[in-house]
């Protein structure tokens, strides 16, 4: 008699017990293989995208829970098995961020400083920092359960990354398996993949011998092939790991200090980057800077300056963090790198919001090892300013990521015939007025919707990675669809399938397009649907309404629907907004003037009708602490368990705090899920009433608003 054979596909991973465990792997890498020969050999698929990427998210989660039970044939293991559409998207279990920028010796006075200010340390308490050099390469976070790698995230947007754990078992630096003792039970390695310099030429050499277009630079080169889908392209480029970094920790620690954990990273198996240096003055951290510069050409890798980490943990965890980086780090940067070339042409560019953007055309050079053909001319004044004419010789600058820009124009190189620049008063698009406010520097397009260029460069923005995300809707696409009638608003993005079945020529049979690109286009359309609110206002693209703005707005009304009355008072709702921490006079002058126009109202109420806004969840993350932080199933969502009592709560501070700064209390309290307001009334949740408390004490107690001492605030806001 035949065994049974159980199905344990309904099982939520974390109920399922090893033996089941190691059931599902088996039938999942059965599955999978199955799936992969129908759609990349037989270009036949018979499952959808989304199904598909589900079965290798349920395979990575079980070989999470259990790295023991990972299957030599295993899909995450596969050499050369790609997922169906790119790579799956992770959130990060804590965000990945940014590093604030220093260019000069007083930014990195003043980085001390503000350290000083916002621990409130005397003049005796040093502030030691641990000095590291800045490879210029790409993030990456590898994820260790028991001291086995069991995936690796590339850093993405900071909270959600790509899944390339396939790839990066292939970098020989990375360990599967820690050396040493005293693993924690969860470690989160962070670091940069990189390529050497004498790596890169061998491998440019190779692709010109082949015949194949050179990589612009090692970082450009590292990137490219971490990112390759067939895992066998990656395996056969020279890519290499620095660790300098972690995230979640669990079941263990990494020490006290900086200092201390570098050395743990080491014994379990990380190559580091260095030469690090500890250094306790301004002095001391600008002599290694000096240092590091100067050695620059010497070093196997490239270095694009140097990065200050307070030292102890403790301090780093009450630092924690600003929106994009962590206050308790900054990249010294090294001096721009410059070129001169000749500028053969200024092409004006209307933006969403109208704006008239001067950018230079010029003879391709090379800056920093990246050719580079365009640069930044920012503004009417700033070509005034600098006389910058057709036909000169000009010095353009390039620092990092940052868009090259024209410095100076080399004034004996004029040609006799250059003319001063007129800078245009009509819109090159289409023909409206092109006027200049009292007190800003930028010229935009009155125009409005009617101008073909604001309206492609909104429905651009819509798409974009930080607003709804759509993969494989970009410039070309949203253009082509335009100007063939298919799309003229964001809600018609959701009716493009609808539309697609009736058309007498579907896009399946239009140029560049096939069955299985138009079905993936409306697969990854309809994988948008539901969306986070912080998100959707982002993607409305309302002037001075970015990323930060956006997550703000979505933390102090918590749904569209709230939202949405809010700002239909008009005039009214203004100081509402403006006792927003974060929300000033202009921000809050276009969000009323953006609902009051009744064609904005009417695009927003037709998005609506295709799309549901999900209300906004507190993103929680405590250094050193896990018991308030999840993560969800959507990507860049995160919420809160039941053990954080502070989320969704409206704060207050008064008086003079004993124990921390006003800005560390804020910062505190923000981290927790809270939103902190610099007034009282009748939306306030709590009041923290420090020495001399005065007005806001009172009317707290006129409100009955809940009202605690430093002391209780302290107990309650402590890392769990």
């Amino acid at each position: 008699m035949s065994p049974v054979t159980s199905d344990f596909s309904a099982i939520p991973v974390e109920q399922l017990t090893a033996p089941q465990a190691a059931a599902e792997l088996a039938r999942l890498a059965g599955e999978i293989a199955r799936h992969d020969q129908a759609y990349y050999g037989a270009d036949a698929p018979v499952i959808s995208d989304a199904d598909y990427d589900a079965l290798r998210r349920r395979n990575a989660a079980i070989e999470a829970r259990f790295p023991a039970l990972i299957r030599a044939d295993s899909p995450s293991k596969r050499v050369g098995a790609a997922p169906a559409s790119g790579f799956a998207k992770v959130a990060h279990r804590q965000p990945m961020l940014s590093l604030a920028n220093a260019f000069s010796a007083k930014d990195v006075a003043d980085f001390i400083e503000r350290v000083r200010r916002f621990l409130s340390l005397d003049e005796a308490q040093e502030v030691d920092l641990v000095a590291e050099p800045k490879i210029d390469g790409l993030s990456a976070a590898l994820r260790y359960e028991k001291g086995c790698f069991v995936q690796g995230l590339t850093r993405g947007d900071g909270r959600v990354g790509e899944d390339v754990t396939a790839n990066l078992r292939t970098i020989g630096d990375i360990p599967t398996t820690l050396a040493g003792g005293d693993v924690p039970e969860v470690l989160e390695v962070r670091g940069e993949v990189y390529m050497a310099r004498d790596d890169f030429f061998a491998l440019n050499a190779a692709q010109q011998e082949a015949g194949k277009p050179p990589f612009a630079n090692p970082r450009n080169a590292a990137a490219g092939s971490l990112r390759q889908l067939d895992s066998k392209v990656t395996a056969a480029r020279p890519l290499r790991f620095f660790a300098y970094a972690w995230g979640e920790v669990i079941g263990g620690d990494l020490g006290e200090t900086v200092w201390a954990a570098r050395r743990r990273l080491a014994g379990w198996g990380f190559a580091l980057n260095q030469p690090a240096r500890l250094v306790r003055r301004p002095d001391e951290a600008l002599a290694y800077y000096d240092e590091i510069m100067a050695g620059r050409p010497d070093y196997p890798f490239d270095i694009d300056g140097v990065v200050y980490k307070v030292n102890r943990l403790d301090w780093q965890e009450r630092l924690g963090m600003v929106a994009r980086a962590p206050r308790w780090a900054i990249a010294h940067k090294f001096p721009a790198e410059r070129a001169t070339t000749v500028l053969r042409a200024i092409e004006i560019q209307v933006g969403r919001t109208g704006a008239l953007t001067p950018v230079a055309r010029l003879a391709p050079v090379t800056v920093g090892g990246v050719v580079v053909s365009n640069a930044s001319l920012h503004n009417e004044d700033e070509i005034a300013r600098k006389d910058i004419r057709k036909g000169d010789t000009v010095v353009i600058q390039r620092a990092g990521d940052v868009i090259p820009q024209v410095v100076e124009v080399v004034l004996d190189k004029r040609p006799v015939d250059a003319v001063p620049y007129k800078f245009p008063t009509r819109c090159p698009v289409c023909g409206s007025l092109a006027v200049r406010e009292d007190g800003e520097a930028i010229r935009r397009c009155t125009g409005g919707l009617i101008c073909p260029a604001q309206r492609i460069e909104r429905l651009r923005h819509f798409v974009s990675r930080k607003a709804f995300d759509i993969e494989g809707l970009g410039e070309r696409q949203i253009k082509a669809f335009w100007d063939d009638g298919l799309i003229a608003s964001p809600a018609d993005i959701f009716r493009l399938e609808a539309r697609d079945r009736d058309s007498p020529t579907p896009l399946r049979d239009r140029e560049g397009w096939g069955e299985q690109s138009a079905r993936k286009l409306f697969a990854a359309i309809n994988a948008r649907r539901e969306i986070p609110l912080e998100r959707f206002l982002f993607a409305l693209g309302i002037r001075h309404v970015g990323e930060e703005v956006a997550r703000l707005l979505a933390r102090a009304y918590g749904s569209i629907e709230t939202l949405r009355a809010a700002l239909e008072k008009g005039e009214a709702v203004r100081d509402e907004l403006l006792a927003i921490d974060g929300v000033g006079p202009r921000i809050a002058d276009e969000l009323i003037g953006f609902f009051a126009e009744p064609h904005n109202v009417a695009v927003v109420d037709d998005l609506l009708d295709q799309v549901t806004v999900t209300d906004f969840v507190a993103p929680v993350f405590i250094v050193g602490a896990t018991a308030w932080h999840t993560h969800t199933a959507e990507p860049g969502s995160f919420t809160t368990t039941d053990s954080a009592p502070l989320a969704g709560k409206t704060i207050v501070f008064t008086g003079t705090l004993e124990h921390m700064s006003r800005a560390e209390a804020k910062a505190r309290a923000e981290a927790l899920g809270a939103r902190v307001s610099g007034s009282v009334s009748g939306k306030t949740d709590l009041v923290v009433a420090g020495l001399k408390a005065g007005s806001k004490l009172k009317k707290a107690r006129e409100l009955g608003v809940e009202i605690m001492d430093e002391n209780a605030w302290l107990e309650l806001s402590k890392p769990h």
